[in-house]
């Protein structure tokens, strides 16, 4: 079994190592497949596992779907979301579709959400154990492990919520913000303290390698291929990194996971 993963706190990394350890599989990082040109898997079991972004795929998961090939009978994604998991079952087997792809099992799992604009941190990580999350993974295992073909329903409300959320992310022009939120950048939604020690961590846990540290002068700049991932945000030591509107300077990252780990797997 292949579990390819994309995580920026810690969460779907998670979720990826317990099936991995529970089902023998192998955890393969989607960033650093994408750096390395590999996008042909083979297994008897391939999984996908992601956050929910805008009540759908990330942006850079649906380009990730697109560019691979998935050589298997059964082909399951698991996406972690924090409060409402809106459409997201729908969006990834329409992607699929459009690429050539067959989801035999696609589920949801709750978890903290990470979203600064919407969600006190420390809140939100306080309760990370009350959420359901270790239950529903077991549910989650025990389905993969017998090869259970189901997609989690979605009604017309959720598809409803999915399609207005999308329909808003329109740029106003080419030089503002191509999506504040959702997965086409947040650039210019971002400042700093400017008590960055030009350490670099963000440019490391960044993904896309959006993010150039002067370490002379100690600033940071972004270019623009952001997709609103929140992971320098949250991992930046100083807490020198905020986005506008942020509800609290508090920031997460999942306590079964390390930051090693995250850098490791986008770096």
């Amino acid at each position: 079994m292949k579990i390819l993963y994309f995580t920026a706190t810690g969460n779907s990394l998670h979720i990826a190592k317990s099936i991995a350890q529970s089902l023998k599989g192998e955890l393969l990082s989607i960033p650093q497949m994408i750096k390395e040109g590999r996008f042909e898997f083979t297994d008897e079991k391939i999984g996908l596992l992601f956050p929910l972004y805008g009540y759908g795929v990330p942006s850079y998961i649906v380009d990730f779907i697109k560019r691979a090939k998935f050589n298997t009978n059964y082909l399951f994604g698991i996406s972690t979301f924090g409060v409402y998991s809106g459409a997201v079952a729908t969006h990834l087997m329409d992607v699929a579709k459009e690429a050539g792809h067959h989801f035999s099992y696609v589920n949801t799992i709750k978890m903290v959400d990470n979203y600064l604009p919407g969600f006190n941190m420390a809140k939100e990580g306080a309760n990370e154990g009350k959420k359901g999350t270790e239950e529903r993974l077991e549910t989650i295992k025990s389905d993969i492990a017998n090869s259970k073909e189901w997609i989690i329903p979605e009604n017309f409300l959720r598809k409803l919520s999915f399609n207005i959320m999308h329909s808003i992310k329109k740029p106003v022009s080419k030089k503002q913000l191509k999506l504040h939120i959702y997965g086409e950048g947040i650039e210019n939604y971002v400042y700093t303290d400017n008590n960055c020690t030009g350490c670099g961590l963000c440019a490391n846990v960044c993904p896309v390698n959006n993010i150039v540290v002067d370490k002379e002068n100690k600033t940071i700049s972004l270019k623009g291929d952001c997709f609103g991932c929140f992971s320098c945000l949250h991992n930046c030591p100083q807490n020198n990194i905020h986005i506008k509107g942020e509800v609290s300077s508090d920031r997460y990252r999942n306590s079964n996971i390390t930051l090693a780990e995250i850098v490791k797997s986008n770096s």
